[in-house]
């Protein structure tokens, strides 16, 4: 191996490390009251500026939103958030997200999701589970712009959907990732 080659992995290493480490624990740990208050102000934004994503919320069970998720990485990755679950307009419980990838991929990325909860099946699997991983468990599907100026409520046939929002940062790549979201008691 070169000299340059051994400084990059060296520099690659580090590197991820830090960012693993700093997006698995947060900064400091949210209380009950600051985590719902994000995520009340996060969901109003969304309902604002995407009307599909207000109409979904007047007919889902439970809309579980993460107001801010940090993800980053360089070959590994990691990403967080904090988020809390409305249910008839009340905060009803509080989860996290964590997420772990790897593969060609580099960068560092801010964004929130809302993830509407149309059945009560979807629910009780994440009542169940004390949550659940993306792309296990109930169907999801991820609503970008285009999808979300034709649904309407004959459109509507999946568990769960999912808006993500406010980005900000780059992140580009290729990869394998998985994501847990696990339920939490904030003080």
């Amino acid at each position: 191996m070169t000299i340059s080659l051994v400084r990059s992995i060296a520099a690659a290493t580090v590197l991820t490390a830090g960012i693993l480490q700093a997006t698995s624990i947060p900064a400091h740990a949210a209380s009950a009251a600051e985590i719902s208050s994000s995520a009340r102000q996060a969901l109003n934004q969304l309902y604002a500026r995407t009307p599909a994503a207000k109409a979904l919320g007047g007919k889902a069970r439970g809309v579980l939103v993460f107001p801010s998720i940090v993800k980053g990485g360089f070959i590994f990755g990691g990403e967080f958030g904090q988020g809390a679950l409305f249910r008839g307009g009340k905060t009803s419980a509080y989860y996290n997200t964590t997420g772990v990838s790897w593969g060609f991929q580099a960068g560092l990325q801010k964004y929130g999701y809302a993830l509407f909860f149309m059945t009560d099946s979807a629910l009780k699997y994440l009542d169940q589970t004390g949550g659940f991983e993306i792309g296990a468990g109930p169907s999801l599907v991820l609503v970008d712009e285009g999808f979300a100026k034709k649904m309407s409520t004959t459109t509507l046939r999946s568990d769960v959907y999912a808006f993500v929002f406010s980005q900000k940062g780059l992140m580009g790549g290729v990869g394998l990732q998985g994501t847990k979201i696990t339920r939490i008691n904030p003080k």
